[in-house]
């Protein structure tokens, strides 16, 4: 077995405070293939300590962006020169296809060289004048890095999602401790020994795998930690609010999601069904904005549901290093029974199971369940209101655009729609209407960098990627200059002083 038994910690490789450990569990064999080292609170402590050292006395945020830029970019090649290695070790933690752990450590790789562009471009643009209506002032905005950042990722996407978080967090030049989950630490520890590579100073980014109880809490808590950056699901954000509420610490948070996706009578059916498809089952459906409430309108309704019910029983099941592999196994025992549980909840609201609902036969071993389809969802139930995050799907009819709107936006999430449509005037015109942070026409999922990526509602607060991303580890400061030489005349002493 792999042993990974250190931390890393102000640029060195530590053992843990208790010597603890945590297993590393391939979902697809249930077996234990490593070992890594568990943090609690001493370490996060000393990794907060570290990073404070390095954010208060360190080169790295007095740097030219420039000169961070740099450091990027050889963080990036690093990740992209690993990417079969790193993909492999991410099949293996989290059970993911191979194909899809390539694209996401691609995705990081290309992450990092975004936010090195925005680091380069930040010299010319940290200050920027403001004009006053009083000529004896000058004045400015300057724009600068918001200081220790605590950053808790969770495991449908362990490299990716850390990328989001310290990418942008470097290039404004914060310093960052990174929490991975429990269940997918590896790739984390990895992006670690790539950074310190790259030339990035100590303390600048600490790792440290650890319980969300002992390691997460701890890093909520602490009082040297200046903002937090999350994702994951919603009550532990809320937790992670009302934590960081103590020392008014600055949050960002994506949460989750039971995002609709609104397929008009006038759309392309066999490409209705691939977007169907990939936004739910891609990843196992342990996506956030998995797109799981499908709406059809009643024209098209039957054609494809028996088109999709079709096509998700084809779909190719198995351990994600195997060839041809698109559906793998869920990333732990406790997430396999509890969308198990929610299939059989739904079953017994009334729903019905157009397909899937349980373990594949052939798959005895391993977190695998079916693609699932249900139909005739009771609106108020658990299937059709809250976030599975499996591979299951509710559709169901619509009669008008004005039903299919007020179905797809009677939600306590917010976090992304899609619209399918030949009319772009409608497509348009419900793409407005949808109370989500991120709405896709004619597909779901596509994901760029360069765009905001955030929800409304229950679904977070805060947007990630693109130049809003980089906003998120800054902060503004005024910075206004007297430049009269006459004085300002508030208080003109009486000269000698008599009563």
């Amino acid at each position: 077995m792999l042993h990974t038994d250190s931390l890393y910690i102000d640029g060195a490789w530590v053992a843990p405070a208790l010597g603890g450990t945590l297993p590393c569990v391939d979902p697809a064999t249930e077996a234990v293939f490593a070992q890594v080292a568990a943090a609690t609170a001493a370490d996060v402590d000393a990794a907060a300590r570290a990073a404070r050292r390095a954010f208060d006395e360190g080169p790295w945020p007095r740097l030219a962006g420039a000169a961070r830029a740099a450091v990027l970019r050889s963080i990036a090649d690093g990740i992209r020169g690993r990417q079969a290695e790193l993909a492999a070790l991410e099949v293996r933690d989290n059970g993911k296809p191979l194909p899809e752990a390539m694209w996401d450590i691609g995705d990081a790789a290309g992450c990092f060289d975004y936010y090195a562009g925005l680091a380069e471009a930040f010299d010319a643009q940290q200050e920027q004048p403001i004009a006053l209506p009083d000529g004896r002032f000058t004045s400015l905005a300057r724009r600068e890095p918001v200081g220790v950042v605590g950053a808790i990722v969770p495991w449908n996407y362990p490299l990716l999602m850390a990328a989001w978080k310290v990418a942008p967090a470097l290039a404004a030049g914060c310093t960052v401790v990174l929490k991975p989950s429990e269940l997918t630490p590896l790739t984390a520890l990895q992006l670690a020994a790539i950074a310190a590579e790259a030339g990035l100073p100590a303390g600048v980014l600490n790792v440290l795998p650890g319980l969300g109880s002992e390691a997460g809490q701890a890093l909520v808590d602490h009082p040297l930690v200046d903002k937090l950056a999350f994702t994951g699901s919603g009550p532990v954000g809320s937790r992670i609010m009302a934590g960081a509420a103590r020392d008014l610490k600055r949050v960002s948070l994506e949460l989750g999601g039971k995002s609709p996706f609104i397929v008009f009578d006038d759309a392309d059916l066999d490409q209705a069904v691939e977007w169907i498809l990939f936004g739910i089952f891609w990843n196992q459906g342990q996506v956030c904005s998995a797109t799981s409430r499908v709406l059809v309108q009643q024209g098209l309704y039957g054609r494809l549901l028996d088109r999709l019910v079709a096509a998700a029983r084809r779909i190719p099941i198995g351990q994600g290093m195997a060839p041809g592999v698109l559906l793998g196994p869920l990333v732990s025992q406790a997430q396999h029974q509890k969308v198990l549980a929610a299939i059989e909840a739904a079953r017994q609201a009334g729903a019905t199971v157009a397909c899937g609902g349980q373990r594949p036969a052939a798959h005895p071993l391993g977190w695998f369940i079916e693609p699932t389809v249900l139909t005739e969802v009771p609106l108020d139930s658990a299937a059709w209101r809250e976030e599975i995050f499996g591979p299951v799907v509710c559709v169901r009819p619509f009669a008008d655009e004005a039903e299919a709107l007020r179905l797809a936006n009677d939600s306590r999430f917010g976090l992304a729609a899609a619209v399918m449509t030949r009319d772009e005037a409608r497509g348009e015109r419900v793409a407005r209407g949808l109370r989500a942070g991120v709405v896709w026409i004619n597909c779901s999922q596509p994901t760029f960098t360069e765009a905001p990526w955030g929800g409304y509602k229950h679904s977070g607060i805060g947007r990630e990627l693109g130049p809003w991303g980089f906003d998120n580890y800054l902060e503004t400061k005024q910075v206004t200059r007297y430049t009269s030489d006459q004085p300002w005349g508030w208080y003109l002493p009486t000269v000698g002083g008599g009563a």
